[in-house]
């Protein structure tokens, strides 16, 4: 794998995180991504897995390897996005909220950190 294959792996991956978050979710993913289980963050998850799924697949074949960095992927960008839905409610915070914006951020980059292990992990 050259660098310009690593580099295009992770512009995909960002701009993927871009559609998946702001484009493609859905009021049903956002409202249910805070209540454990529930099909809306379940889904919003898969959305996710799918778009690094078209990102990798072509650059690096189908492998063990890549099953099981998608797998990961899928639990971790359940539960950042879960965890950080707890505590904007439990603390009811609104957009208006200085706090509120500290964990947008830090759920962002948590994401942006998972996709330099899932390279890490398959280049490694």
């Amino acid at each position: 794998m050259t660098s310009a294959d690593l580099l295009r792996i992770i512009a995909g991956l960002q701009s993927k995180h871009f559609a998946a978050d702001f484009l493609l979710q859905t009021k049903r993913m956002r409202n249910e991504k805070g209540r454990y289980g529930y099909a809306g963050g379940v889904w919003h998850g898969l959305v996710h897995v799918a778009g690094s799924a078209l990102i990798l697949l072509p650059v690096m074949g189908f492998s063990s390897p890549i099953v099981a960095v998608l797998v990961g992927e899928g639990l971790a960008h359940y539960h950042i996005d879960w965890a950080k839905e707890r505590i904007v409610r439990r603390r009811s915070l609104g957009v208006q909220s200085n706090d509120f914006w500290r964990l947008f951020g830090l759920d962002q980059l948590a994401h942006q950190l998972t996709y330099l292990v899932m390279v890490f992990v398959l280049v490694a």
